[in-house]
C-alpha cells in the first residue's frame, strides 16, 4: 500500500489534507467570503505538483471554508497595490494564470465542490476543474464588466469551451447573477443538490474515483484536452499512445480478471 503523504500549505488561508485517495484544497478566507488573496493563488501550484507525484491521490477537490462561499472573487483590498500599476497588473495576472493553468492541466482529476457564492475568480477556479458540483443555494456571476477589468484569454476560452459562446457572452456582458438551477441548465456546473446533500454527493465522487482505473481516467482527461484544440494542433500520436498504455497496463489485466471473477478490481495505476 502506498504511504500517505503529508500536505502542507504555505499559507493558513489555504488548507490542504489527504483523505484516502482524495487531496482536499480548501480556500480559507471566510471573513472575506474566501476572496482569493495573493498568497492563496500562490499556494495552489505547489500543492498540485505534489499531488501529481503522489500515487495514492486519485482526485483533487477544491472547496471553500464556511457555509457562505466557495470563492467570492479576487481580494479587491489588494487591487490598489497589485493592479494599480502596469507592472503590478502583469505580475498579478501571471500569478493567477499559473494557478488556474495548474488546475486545468493537473494530471489528476479535479473537482470544485461549491457552496454559496462562486463569483469572478471563483468561477475561474471552478471552470478550470474537470467536474463542478454545487448546493442548490449557490450563486454564480462573472462581474468583470462592473469592475472594468480585462479578462484573460484562457479564462474566457474555458468558459466558451464549457457553455458555448452564446451563453458565455450572456454571462460576461451582463455580469448577471444566476442560481444553481440555471447554472446547471447552462452547463456551468455538472450537478446540483440540496445543501444538506452536498457532502453525500461529494462522497459519490471520491468513492468512484478511488476505485476506478487511474491510467484510464488520465488517458481520458488528456485526450479530451486534445479534442478541445484546433484540429491542426491535435496530437493524435499522443492519444494513441495513451490508449496503448492502458491496454499494456497491469490494471487492464486486473480489470479483466475481476470481471471474470465477479469482484471489484483493485487498480494500482500501473
Amino acid at each position: 500500500m502506498t504511504q500517505q503523504q503529508a500536505y502542507q500549505s504555505p499559507t493558513e488561508r489555504v488548507q490542504a489534507w489527504a483523505d484516502g485517495s482524495t487531496l482536499h484544497i480548501r480556500f480559507n478566507n471566510p471573513t472575506r467570503h474566501n476572496a482569493l488573496s495573493v498568497d492563496m493563488w500562490q499556494a495552489v501550484p505547489p500543492l498540485l505538483r505534489q499531488a501529481e507525484s503522489d500515487d495514492a491521490i486519485r482526485l483533487v477537490v477544491f472547496s471553500g471554508a464556511g457555509e457562505k462561499s466557495f470563492v467570492s472573487g479576487a481580494d479587491i483590498s489588494q487591487f490598489e497595490d497589485m493592479r494599480a500599476a502596469r507592472e503590478a497588473v502583469k505580475q498579478y495576472e501571471a500569478m493567477a494564470e499559473e494557478a488556474l493553468m495548474a488546475i486545468y492541466l493537473c494530471a489528476k482529476p479535479t473537482l470544485a465542490c461549491i457552496r454559496g457564492y462562486c463569483i469572478g475568480g471563483g468561477v475561474n477556479v471552478a471552470i478550470s476543474c474537470d467536474i463542478r458540483i454545487a448546493s442548490d443555494d449557490s450563486t454564480f456571476a462573472i462581474p468583470a464588466a462592473r469592475l472594468g477589468l480585462g479578462y484573460r484569454l484562457s479564462a474566457l476560452k474555458n468558459l466558451v469551451d464549457l457553455v458555448g459562446v452564446g451563453v458565455a457572452k450572456d454571462l460576461f456582458f451582463t455580469a448577471r447573477r444566476i442560481d444553481a438551477a440555471e447554472a446547471k441548465s447552462l452547463g456551468l456546473i455538472t450537478r446540483a443538490c440540496p445543501g444538506d446533500g452536498l457532502d453525500a454527493l461529494l462522497k459519490e465522487y471520491t468513492d468512484a474515483m478511488g476505485q476506478n482505473a487511474p491510467l484510464t481516467v488520465y488517458a481520458g482527461k488528456r485526450i479530451m484536452q486534445e479534442i478541445l484544440k484546433p484540429d491542426a494542433d491535435l496530437d493524435r500520436d499522443l492519444c494513441q499512445q495513451l490508449i496503448r498504455n492502458c491496454f499494456d497496463s497491469e490494471d487492464y489485466a486486473e480489470g479483466r480478471r475481476a470481471f471474470m471473477e465477479k469482484r471489484k478490481p483493485a487498480f494500482r495505476g500501473k
